[in-house]
């Protein structure tokens, strides 16, 4: 666990660390056209990544930023109706955390290309995983699931102080109240409407620097 993301008192309850929105810069850059435009093509994709490199493991971070006093969430929201959170599938081979990073730093920064050391990767907050390839993700693996198509892991992630993010054109970066998000599930998906709830045993500390 990083401590400059996470403390932990003598009660046992975890504190996160929250700082403002203000001092960042938020800009764009060239547009990327999306791999898979149906779900079909998606699906298709699933099944051979899945026949040459065995299950998909993809980790997305959980960043929350304070604004207006209240705790919010960075969310993409992709083709002005599909939310996600920043990150997306690993090389094989690739740690979490740095697989994390480079993703981060592909989504959110100016020069893609390279990885910046500078994000802050906590702790796991959840795990989801795809039984087949057709099902959707659930929050736990069952006993009859041998064969997992897919696994998807949320971390927790420092929101850096004075950083600039830009993102493709043709994708918006959007900070939400934890409030609006909550259970959701019509507007913002499975895994973003369910990311309060796995924040609940937190208690926030703003920080107003």
């Amino acid at each position: 666990m990083d401590d400059q993301i996470v403390d932990e008192d003598d009660t046992n309850s975890c504190v996160v660390n929250i700082y403002p929105l203000r001092g960042n810069y938020f800009g764009s850059k060239d547009a990327i056209l999306p791999k898979h435009h149906i779900y079909f093509d998606q699906l298709q994709k699933l099944k051979s990544i899945y026949s040459t490199n065995g299950m998909r493991v993809c980790v997305e971070a959980v960043m929350l930023v304070e604004l207006f006093k209240q705790p919010h969430l960075l969310v993409l929201q992709m083709r002005n109706s599909f939310f996600k959170l920043p990150g997306g599938r690993l090389r094989l081979g690739e740690s979490e955390i740095e697989g994390l990073k480079r993703k981060l730093s592909n989504k959110l920064s100016v020069n893609g290309n390279g990885v910046d050391d500078n994000w802050e990767v906590g702790e796991c907050l959840g795990t989801w995983w795809r039984s087949d390839f057709e099902t959707s993700l659930c929050p736990f693996l069952p006993p009859h699931m041998k064969s997992p198509k897919e696994c998807l892991k949320l971390f927790l992630v420092r929101f850096p102080m004075n950083k600039s993010f830009v993102v493709p054109k043709n994708q918006k970066l959007l900070v939400l109240p934890l409030f609006q998000v909550h259970d959701n599930f019509k507007t913002y998906g499975q895994i973003v409407s369910e990311v309060p709830s796995f924040l609940s045993r937190f208690s926030f500390n703003m920080n107003n620097v």
